[in-house]
């Protein structure tokens, strides 16, 4: 099943690339349409409804045969917000509801390039916001309410609850739920993102190709970031206590790790990417008096995962403003493994039940 999931997704890749070239749609265009072209069958232990939450499109799974006071989930999908859709998320949405008893709220996104940034993450905030306020027409809770999300989506859960923190009318959140998170942009020669560069499902080109797509900066500039070039020396001086590969354990650098050599600064590019600069857009920038204040966290990072290191730098950052994590990692995982199928989602997630059965 891993092998079929990862193929198919170069598959799509590599004929999105040729539509592209072709002028019909861009690559992202048909990775969307190809993942929600993915046949699921219906869930009979589920009531699912298509909705919108102040005017951002919704799909709720609610567990069956529940009483009120049940737990919430506002799940956050991933797709660098340029392909992920609530259909193609709706077989582990399913599962993560069905097995954690929980009522589920999957938030559409508004998409990149054609929705610039940060659309999806105000459709993010506002989906969130309406299910807090009322939480009590769906049987829930609200203060057993929990933010999850994976790879972007998962870099967006700490933005949301960020923006929450301002919110003093509205219930707490209870935990965040970060699997394999895409938490930062400014560097992308981390060791696992030397160690994984040609694994799939996701290559280290790729993940810079769909940053630079969703903040709109053309991919002429492709090797350029890759390299580093649109971070100034100041600027990584001054983010070093929080993104370097010296706060990376050893343990992950036995396959091996070399330090990127210097490369000239393009101040050009660096005001085209401006976002990966802004607090608001990464959390692994944030100060510490407002990471302390976020809640409970658990965080599933995988082995070959070019990802990998930026869940082990956020996990740290929390850790040491004392937030308490509950962190997984899979040593023979890769990124999207949650996708694989309903049964392999995320056995101990739900059914260990550390955060979300609380």
């Amino acid at each position: 099943m891993q092998q079929y999931h990862c193929n198919t997704t170069q598959r799509s890749w590599k004929k999105g690339s040729i539509l592209e070239k072709l002028g019909i749609c861009t690559k992202p265009t048909f990775l969307k349409w190809s993942s929600s072209a993915m046949p699921a069958g219906s869930e009979p232990r589920l009531y699912t409804i298509d909705t919108k939450f102040d005017n951002v499109t919704v799909r709720i799974y609610q567990p069956k045969g529940l009483s009120t006071g049940q737990r919430g989930i506002i799940y956050l999908y991933g797709g660098a917000g340029l392909f992920g859709s609530i259909k193609a998320y709706r077989m582990l949405c399913r599962y993560l509801s069905r097995e954690s008893e929980s009522v589920l709220v999957c938030v559409g996104q508004r998409l990149a390039p054609k929705h610039r940034c940060p659309a999806q993450i105000m459709d993010c905030i506002t989906a969130t916001e309406y299910f807090l306020k009322n939480a009590s027409d769906y049987g829930v809770d609200p203060n057993r309410i929990v933010i999850a999300g994976d790879s972007t989506g998962a870099g967006m859960v700490p933005l949301v609850c960020q923006h929450l923190l301002t919110r003093k009318d509205l219930s707490k959140v209870r935990a965040q739920i970060l699997l394999y998170p895409n938490i930062q942009t400014l560097d992308y020669n981390l060791p696992s993102y030397q160690q994984n560069r040609n694994v799939p499902i996701l290559f280290t080109k790729w993940t810079a190709e769909f940053d630079l797509r969703f903040m709109n900066v053309k991919l002429a500039y492709l090797d350029q970031v890759l390299k580093g070039g649109h971070v100034s020396e100041e600027m990584k001086m001054k983010y070093k206590k929080w993104i370097h590969a010296d706060h990376i354990p050893d343990e992950f650098k036995v396959r091996g790790y070399k330090p990127p050599p210097p490369v000239p600064f393009s101040k050009e590019l660096h005001e085209m990417m401006k976002l990966s600069f802004d607090p608001k857009h990464c959390a692994l920038l944030v100060e510490d008096d407002v990471v302390r204040q976020l809640p409970e966290t658990f965080m599933l990072t995988c082995e070959y995962d070019v990802l990998r290191d930026d869940g082990l730098l956020y996990k740290k950052r929390l850790e040491d403003n004392g937030v308490p994590v509950t962190w997984h990692h899979a040593k023979d995982g890769f990124h999207g493994i949650g996708n694989e199928s309903e049964d392999a989602a995320f056995p101990g997630l739900c059914v260990r039940g550390d955060i979300v059965a609380t």
